[in-house]
């Protein structure tokens, strides 16, 4: 009996020493941790969707505070998150418009295929068998690898064959532009409802080759825009968003449907009519002046 006492007690008092030690160990080697991180982490989206580029909320948390990312580095956190961040950072509140995800492709089922692919449904792995099946080197696969990389539910693949997305879902996280394998998603302001559906960089005919929607880099659409708004670059039209204002012209001046939202055919003649009139009247007015007597 005396044996399983002192056992007991032994061990009660190396339990106490040990614990003794530990708690002494945990205050010489704790690591400060700053209570700022914490708040922000808290302030974040928690979805661990990686699209700030940093593993985890935790990381991202961390690299706020270091000044390695901004505040608005989660943007599913949203304005008010990040105005919150900011205040805990000793910063301003960051301004601007609220960014959604744009896919650059309507192709889809406009887009010529060059054989059906059977494999794994994933763009990723579409791109890897003889470099996707569609002619198009630039068009949407739509095996979704965007949509699974979307925590939000905001991406989906339309009818016609394309990602699309839900602006009123999308939180501009990026997740799904990462996803992409052909780099077609940017973010837009969400209040511009003008957009280029198309990504193509070839020449006029091998784009036009190989989809019904293709931009051809024509160059109308940017003589026809007041705002300087619209330029070709590398092939393909480009939308300044600064200066864009929405007034659809290039919709209706482009021969490839390529611009969002497509101006329907009643619109498009329309406009060629109101043109034709406008000529008409600046050549009678020219011709007038021209017959005007000299001096006059």
């Amino acid at each position: 009996m005396m044996n399983i006492l002192f056992a007991v007690a032994v061990l009660g008092v190396l339990g106490a020493i040990f614990g003794l030690v530990l708690a002494v160990a945990s205050k010489i080697f704790e690591v400060k941790k700053d209570p700022r991180e914490e708040a922000i982490l808290g302030l974040l989206a928690g979805a661990n969707c990686g699209g700030c580029g940093y593993p985890g909320c935790g990381g991202c948390a961390a690299a706020i505070l270091a000044g390695e990312a901004p505040v608005t580095a989660c943007a599913p956190a949203g304005a008010e998150n990040a105005a919150a961040i900011a205040k805990i950072m000793g910063m301003e509140a960051p301004t601007g418009e609220r960014q959604v995800a744009f896919v650059r492709c309507t192709g889809g089922v406009n887009a010529k295929k060059r054989f059906d692919y059977v494999g794994v449904k994933d763009c990723i792995s579409a791109t890897k068998v003889a470099g996707g099946p569609l002619e198009c080197a630039f068009g949407c696969l739509g095996f979704g690898s965007c949509v699974a990389a979307c925590q939000f539910g905001a991406m989906s693949i339309g009818p016609g064959g394309t990602a699309v997305v839900d602006p009123d879902k999308c939180t501009a996280c990026m997740a799904c532009a990462a996803a992409c394998p052909r780099h077609l998603i940017t973010s837009v302001p969400v209040s511009k409802k003008v957009h280029v559906g198309c990504a193509n960089q070839d020449k006029g005919k091998a784009a036009m080759s190989v989809c019904s929607t293709s931009c051809i880099g024509c160059g109308l659409c940017q003589k026809e825009c007041k705002k300087d708004a619209i330029h070709v670059e590398n092939g393909v039209a480009v939308i300044d968003y600064d200066k864009c204002v929405g007034c659809k012209l290039c919709t209706k001046v482009c021969p490839r449907d390529a611009i969002l939202p497509v101006a329907t055919a009643e619109e498009k003649e329309k406009y060629k009519a109101i043109k034709k009139a406008q000529a008409e009247k600046a050549k009678a007015a020219a011709e007038a002046k021209a017959a005007e007597p000299a001096g006059k």
